[in-house]
């Protein structure tokens, strides 16, 4: 439409890796958490990291992406890829009772921590996708706001942490069948919502969370 802005598509390339290979890092880590915001289930982080000497293209030519802009199917084709393409990867896995217990923000720190200690190649840097670094690790990083967006490594993080939650949820699917954690992922959705205010929360929903909270007083199954 005449007079409007059209909104470019934010592409990420490898130029921050690349900028501090010349610096003389060698094994940079970019890390990603995925799973703040639903009332159920873990909060999962990812740690990638890609050699200075392997060929990128295809991952570029396929289009990853911050994984929130992309479908599952693509996602999923990614995720094989990256495994692929990657020098090391590391998956960093926070429970909901220890969300419940510490809080989201602690959580997702603590999910990133563990997947970069997980790493079997020590990382030398580390791009963080957000506003907050890992407190007391020994080794460089910086954190970078929206970095899931035009951060390579950081987006290819954020693709292996979001396909690892979503498979987890469909697996515990079959396990509370009637929630749909399948569809919804453990998100607030209308539907999940709905199905909470008829049979309340179960084991995997984050007793901490404010809708949650109130349905456990309700159902009488707050402790």
């Amino acid at each position: 439409m005449e007079g409007r802005k059209v909104k470019k598509m934010v592409v990420p390339d490898f130029s921050r890796e690349e900028n501090l290979f010349r610096r003389g890092y060698e094994n940079i880590a970019g890390v990603d958490e995925v799973g703040r915001g639903p009332l159920a289930g873990p909060v999962i982080a990812a740690a990638v990291i890609f050699s200075k000497n392997k060929l990128l293209n295809k991952l570029l030519e396929v289009g990853i992406r911050d994984s929130k802009l992309l479908s599952s199917k693509k996602r999923e084709y990614l995720y094989e890829l990256i495994l692929e393409k990657c020098h090391a990867w590391s998956i960093g896995i926070v429970s909901e009772e220890t969300i419940d217990k510490i809080n989201i923000l602690e959580s997702s720190k603590l999910a990133m921590r563990k997947a970069v200690e997980k790493l079997e190649i020590k990382p030398d840097f580390l791009l963080i996708d957000g506003n907050h670094t890992i407190e007391n690790y020994p080794v460089s990083q910086i954190a970078i706001p929206k970095a899931d967006q035009y951060v390579f490594s950081v987006s290819a993080a954020s693709i292996l942490a979001k396909v690892t939650r979503d498979k987890i949820l469909v697996d515990l699917d079959e396990k509370y069948p009637e929630y749909g954690f399948a569809q919804h992922k453990g998100y607030g959705t209308k539907f999940h919502l709905e199905i909470l205010e008829k049979i309340g929360p179960c084991k995997i929903h984050r007793r901490s969370f404010s809708p949650i909270e109130k349905l456990l007083h309700r159902f009488n199954l707050a402790k």
